[in-house]
């Protein structure tokens, strides 16, 4: 009798052990996507002088911050003069019309002006601080003396009365002590560091999974869906932040501004989280339709191929009469 021949041996524990490592390579990398934007964010974001100022300007329009602003200016000018203004009714009457004073403040373009100096100065001094090399950690000061001199002119500007008589003096104030900064610069430093290597290892670890995976449509479905959730993950990580951050305020009637300020510096993260869920989704999509369809249109080009044209019928020879 013939022998037969062996049953073929399907050897599926390499498949199996290139899918397991393509799977930690591909979580791995959905892991660090999130992070890695999360880092970048707080580096090229916030950190960033200018943009800040550009992205606070808005604010100064807002009416939750002007309140409270011409409540902390209101508050000062009067802890300032003290005993001086008395008490009883007109200690009331002087109180209600420095805090109308300060409202009506708020709404002019002499404020917006200090907003942004202020604002300028007070983020280019903590930057100061935090990119210093020094050995020991130095406080956050900032000098009023240039903010004060961009009102001045402001107001010069718009023919207030007396404005050029405004004294321009070189007061530094403290935004931060030296413990706080020593704190913040290293994780300052840890965030640039981050912000440069997370992206580039999730993108290595993403062409990694993706080449050692058995089926590769597969492992494309999955970083998709994987960098759809993370950035999934990162709105919801938005806005609990905001939630917590709000909740933690001892004054509630200041929250709406908080809340404000908030939303216009987290305004570039929730995009790019956006951005991520939008695109991971895309990617998914893609890749599961390509594998549906695919196939399918392969064998109809192999069926169109392979059926060669047709050949006319010989015509019947004509028979002669006899």
């Amino acid at each position: 009798m013939p022998e037969r021949e062996p049953a073929p041996v399907f050897r599926k524990a390499p498949s199996r052990a290139r899918n397991a490592l393509s799977a930690v390579l591909l979580v791995l990398a959905c892991l660090l996507l999130p992070l890695g934007a999360l880092a970048s964010w707080a580096v090229h974001g916030p950190a960033d002088t200018g943009r800040y100022v550009r992205t606070m300007a808005p604010l100064a329009s807002d009416p939750d911050v002007r309140d409270a602003v011409a409540d902390a200016l209101g508050d000062g000018v009067l802890r300032e003069a003290g005993p001086e203004l008395g008490t009883g009714a007109l200690h009331g009457a002087t109180g209600d019309f420095v805090q109308d004073a300060a409202r009506s403040f708020t709404r002019t373009e002499a404020f917006r002006t200090a907003w942004d100096a202020a604002n300028g100065a007070a983020h280019a001094a903590v930057l100061r601080a935090l990119r210093d090399d020094g050995p020991r950690a130095v406080p956050a000061t900032v000098d009023l003396a240039p903010v004060i001199d961009r009102v001045k002119r402001r107001l010069a500007h718009d023919h207030v009365p007396f404005a050029h008589r405004i004294p321009v003096t070189h007061t530094r104030v403290q935004m931060l002590p030296a413990e706080d900064v020593d704190r913040l610069r290293k994780g300052y430093l840890v965030l640039d560091t981050a912000a440069f290597w997370l992206p580039l290892a999730a993108a290595v670890l993403a062409a990694a999974g993706i080449a050692v995976a058995a089926c590769r449509r597969r492992a494309v479905t999955a970083l998709g869906l994987g960098t759809a959730l993370g950035g999934g993950l990162l709105v919801l990580a938005v806005a609990a932040g905001r939630h917590l951050t709000l909740a933690g305020l001892p004054d509630p009637l200041h929250r709406p501004a908080a809340g404000a300020v908030y939303d216009a510096l987290t305004a570039t993260l929730r995009t790019v989280s956006w951005l991520l869920l939008a695109l991971g989704l895309a990617v998914a999509l893609g890749a599961w339709l390509t594998g549906r369809c695919g196939p399918r249109l392969a064998a109809r080009r192999r069926a169109r191929g392979s059926a060669g044209p047709v050949a006319d019928p010989a015509p019947e020879p004509t028979r002669v009469p006899a």
